[in-house]
């Protein structure tokens, strides 16, 4: 039998139910979708010339200016939300019972306020006349270091405890353990959910056009309301240009974690574990049984006389 203990295979029934449901989801969503074109139709959106508005050197000038000044507020972001992570780790892990609570409580509270209350505070009240884009880059550092800490944590959790124990039993002390041993397995295991982080990191600073910071939505939004050609407002075009550079920015992440995984992988498989023995061969003279201790004497009596 190969249906799965935990799946019952749909009878006849069942499947019909199941064909009928599909064929009228398609038809609603595709009735949804005719009635947002055709109204779009209407308003004028489709016409050829509206995409004319992006020949003009003004109009790329300002989508080139509002790309790196998203990128750059990214950058900080994305840079100081992981140290700062894992500063917060380090604390959520520490022995001391208060630096563990103050970290706990503050992961916990920054997590639950939402990131544009966060921003605008930090904006307008806590801080005073900071800029829009250190506002921004605050703003996105807190949320995301808390997020990326127990990302990092769950990372280090996951470490086999006998390493641990191993590191204490040859003297190591914490502070070595977590740099050489827990962090770069964390970091390794975690890959993944961190980049995609950072990704979500990248799409928050579109939260910077509430403050007036100029990054993409808020060049997008100048360029759809103050731009109209023969009355009508290219808000279609506006959308599938910056939606288009939101995604090639997106998928550009990706490919970059999926880069650092290969080639994680491809140094961790090209280790070679015998590597030492072949050193001591090399240094030991051939036909030696100073290694190899003789048959019946344990490895505490190899130097005995």
């Amino acid at each position: 039998m190969s249906a799965s203990v935990l799946f019952d295979a749909p009878g006849p029934k069942a499947r019909a139910r199941n064909v009928i449901y599909s064929v009228i989801g398609s038809v609603v969503l595709l009735g949804l979708l005719g009635w947002a074109v055709y109204r779009l139709y209407n308003r004028g959106q489709f016409a050829g010339e509206l995409w004319d508005i992006f020949n003009y050197a003004g109009i790329r000038q300002n989508i080139l200016d509002a790309l790196l000044s998203t990128l750059k507020v990214f950058a900080l972001a994305g840079v100081l939300s992981l140290v700062f992570a894992v500063v917060l780790c380090v604390a959520r892990l520490s022995d001391h019972k208060p630096v563990r609570w103050v970290a706990l409580v503050f992961i916990d509270l920054f997590r639950s306020i939402p990131l544009l209350i966060t921003i605008f505070a930090l904006w307008v009240g806590i801080l005073g006349d900071m800029t829009s884009m250190w506002a921004l880059v605050l703003g996105l550092t807190i949320y995301n270091g808390c997020v990326q800490a127990e990302v990092l944590r769950a990372g280090v959790n996951a470490v086999p405890k006998g390493q641990v124990e191993a590191a204490y039993a040859l003297g190591l002390r914490k502070t070595q353990v977590t740099v050489s041993i827990l962090f770069p397995q964390a970091v390794r295991a975690m890959l993944p959910t961190i980049i995609s982080q950072l990704v979500v990191t990248l799409k928050d600073t579109s939260l910077g056009f509430m403050i007036l910071y100029p990054e993409l939505l808020y060049s997008a939004r100048l360029i759809a309301n103050n731009t109209p050609v023969g009355g009508v407002y290219p808000t279609v075009q506006t959308v599938i240009v910056f939606g288009a550079i939101y995604i090639a920015l997106c998928l550009a992440l990706a490919w970059l974690a999926k880069f650092i995984e290969r080639r994680g992988r491809r140094s961790k498989a090209g280790i070679t574990p015998a590597a030492g023995a072949k050193e001591l061969q090399e240094v030991a003279p051939s036909g030696s049984s100073d290694l190899t201790p003789a048959p019946g004497q344990g490895t505490g009596d190899v130097h005995k006389d």
